[in-house]
């Protein structure tokens, strides 16, 4: 409480200084980055340390970060862009990372077995059939 509010005690409560009324203005309105107001939330320090200019800051950087991937890869030589990888994300709390998923669906093979594979994640049937 000192820290948000100097000069004053949780002492002045006991000695009749501070009403209870006093008291729970003072605790309703704790920052909220408070210790207090963390516990009444359940949130870990770590989560509490990414506020949103933190995590606008963290989403600027990784688009820049992209932006720039596609400049180079774009317009550098493919021999030497070739195997560039897009940049991870930065890590963020609470957010688990991708296991090495690609949203790529491979179709095809033979005998026209990706119409019946496109048939089934669409969940319509295959127009040969």
């Amino acid at each position: 409480m000192a820290r948000y509010w100097p000069g004053r005690s949780l002492l002045e409560l006991y000695r009749g200084e501070m009403s209870w009324r006093e008291l729970r203005v003072f605790l309703r309105y704790l920052p909220h980055d408070s210790a207090t107001a963390r516990a009444v939330r359940g949130a870990s320090a770590e989560e509490e340390a990414w506020t949103l200019d933190r995590q606008l800051l963290a989403t600027v950087v990784d688009a820049v970060r992209e932006n720039t991937f596609a400049t180079v890869k774009l317009g550098g030589d493919p021999k030497k862009t070739g195997r560039l990888k897009p940049p991870k994300p930065i890590p963020r709390p609470g957010v688990e990372e991708p296991k090495n998923t690609t949203n790529t669906i491979r179709f095809g093979g033979r005998h026209g077995s990706g119409a019946k594979q496109l048939a089934q994640v669409f969940g319509r049937p295959a127009a040969n059939q």
